[in-house]
């Protein structure tokens, strides 16, 4: 699942340089950082970000998901079927009056 790990990775990224951009802001008007309200903010900004940023990336996982739910849900109605014409095919022929 390529797609995932590439959406993750850039959201990751995303994420890390929003970090680093509000710490940075923060040191040119201040002298000390309250890392919790800086990993707060970062964490709004990439959020934020990544939704027009990684929209494309975003699609393409969303496209990847909904293509093996679609087999899998294929597969398990394959094997419904087959199971069905066993128990047709096993089952003893029933009495007429």
């Amino acid at each position: 699942m390529k797609e995932f790990w590439i959406y993750t990775a850039l959201r990751l990224v995303l994420f890390a340089a929003s970090f680093g951009i509000v710490v940075g802001l923060w040191f040119v008007f201040t002298d000390s950082v309250p890392i919790l309200w800086a990993l707060v903010i970062a964490l709004v900004v990439s959020g934020v970000g990544s939704y027009v940023v990684l929209n494309r990336q975003r699609e393409a996982l969303a496209r990847r998901v909904q293509v093996r739910a679609e087999a899998m849900t294929a597969k398990i109605e394959e094997m419904k079927a087959k199971e069905d014409a066993e128990d047709d095919t096993s089952a003893p022929p029933s009495a007429s009056s």
